[in-house]
């Protein structure tokens, strides 16, 4: 079936609908209809500008191509499965959420609570323009040519690895597990808090108090800027290039700079003997 050049506005207008094309199609008008596209599979939607809320809610093999989604298009995809997204904006709150295997391709975002709960994720060639608690809870994800900016990024994510990337994000990684960012700028305050098995290799690492509370944090050929009150009550193996602003209170492991400011130890708190600090 095909619906090409036609505009729906009413509830569940294409509901249920299967191994069908929408192309250049408009979901908007004064019925407001919700739910334009929930529980169909195998559908191709292309150049089409969706205005309406949740209008991709339990769909199965779906590709979303040249596709606008406007900031009153809430919660636009919800409970899915298999669907690819290329060429897309994505500008309502809660875009994605409680999803598997999802590919994000070239595609513009400004949605706040983005990408909540999903499994099995694969992003290249994506702008985050504005966000916060992105990626929240993500499970097995492949990150690559990912541009962010927001806050709060990361939290309680797992078996996640990202590549060639450029983060502007406070609080990220907070509680994460087995994540490892290679060749990635990162920008932002409190990184890594709480994280376990978090690696970051030939990475730039820029903001106050990065990477405490954590177990088996990982930095290799990294270099960190502005980043004093480093690594508290974490379990260390960092190489780091050029300067650390201050170091306070690691736990256990080692750390190799090419500059040390200060070396904070409360002896109430911390064993001074389990860190080997050296100077490169």
């Amino acid at each position: 079936m095909e619906y090409k050049n036609q505009t729906f506005d009413e509830e569940r207008a294409l509901y249920g609908i299967s191994d069908s094309l929408v192309e250049n199609c408009r979901f908007d008008g004064p019925k407001d209809g919700e739910s334009a596209l929930k529980e169909a599979h195998n559908i191709k939607v292309t150049g089409s500008f969706m205005n309406l809320r949740y209008p991709f809610w339990h769909l199965e093999k779906a590709e979303i191509l040249n596709t606008h989604m406007s900031e009153n298009c809430r919660a636009a995809l919800w409970y899915d499965k298999d669907i690819k997204i290329d060429g897309c904006k994505l500008e309502g709150i809660k875009a994605i959420r409680e999803c598997e295997n999802i590919s994000l391709l070239n595609s513009t975002v400004n949605s706040s609570e983005f990408i909540w709960k999903t499994k099995n994720l694969f992003i290249n060639n994506v702008e985050i323009k504005e966000s916060q608690y992105p990626f929240f809870e993500v499970e097995g994800a492949k990150i690559k040519n990912l541009t962010m900016k927001g806050k709060y990024s990361f939290q309680y994510g797992s078996d996640i690895e990202i590549l060639d990337s450029n983060f502007d994000t406070k609080d990220a990684f907070w509680h994460t597990k087995n994540v490892t960012v290679k060749n990635t700028v990162i920008r932002g305050e409190y990184l890594g808090w709480y994280s376990e098995n978090l690696t970051l290799i030939n990475c730039s690492i820029i903001g106050t108090q990065p990477f405490c509370y954590c177990k088996n944090l990982r930095l290799e050929n990294c270099t960190m800027e502005g980043c004093d009150l480093a690594f508290e009550r974490s379990s260390i193996d960092v190489s780091v290039k050029g300067r650390i602003e201050s170091i306070k209170n690691p736990l256990s492991g080692k750390i190799t700079a090419g500059e040390i400011g200060d070396i904070i130890i409360d002896e109430n708190v911390a064993d001074r003997s389990k860190t080997v600090i050296s100077i490169l």
